[in-house]
């Protein structure tokens, strides 16, 4: 399952999870500044084990466009407003195996999305990533550009079409919303 941050004890869980991850990885570490939202995934046991992070998306400002030509795509022209850029997913490296945690952040930016009425995310992703959501998930995901090498690793432009999948709930039986609360449990990361 997953839940929303909201206080400062679930931002730590939150930054510790993924800054290990990223460090695990050699990426390089990246606050946000403005975020919308900010998950954590629960595991069964009630600890910390996951992120996800959607930030707000502007095609003039947004960094993110130094990286890959998003501004320039006629579908996130269009959604003017209505998109956001999804980051910081992230599983720590003892609960990667389980399939369920990964449903749970697809989950998370799925309400996310539906919350905001937002159309669409922008993101980079690792390429065995982006295949995974697109095999396994069936993640209506579309490549915006070639493999790149940034911050430690290549990753991929991507679009998701997170209006599909908020619209459509029942083609995607991983999709699962949160109950009403959530106890979480301190994890050491």
């Amino acid at each position: 399952m997953f839940k929303r941050v909201e206080n400062e004890l679930e931002l730590a869980m939150f930054n510790g999870i993924w800054t290990t991850v990223w460090r695990e990885k050699g990426y390089e570490l990246e606050f946000s500044d403005r975020v919308l939202d900010r998950f954590v995934v629960v595991n069964e046991d009630g600890y910390c084990v996951g992120t996800s992070e959607i930030k707000p998306y502007d095609r003039e400002t947004s960094p993110i466009n130094e990286i890959a030509p998003f501004r320039y795509h006629p579908k996130v022209i269009a959604a003017e407003g209505r998109v956001a850029e999804i980051d910081k997913i992230a599983i720590l490296g003892t609960y990667r195996s389980k399939g369920y945690l990964l449903s749970d952040i697809l989950s998370s930016a799925v309400y996310g999305a539906e919350e905001r009425d937002m159309d669409y995310f922008v993101s980079l992703l690792e390429p065995v990533f982006l295949r995974a959501l697109k095999i396994s998930f069936k993640v209506p995901v579309e490549r915006l550009g070639d493999k790149l090498f940034y911050k430690g690793d290549f990753i991929i432009p991507v679009l998701f079409d997170m209006k599909e999948m908020y619209r459509n709930k029942h083609r995607y039986e991983w999709l699962s919303y949160p109950e009403a609360t959530t106890t979480i449990a301190e994890v050491e990361v």
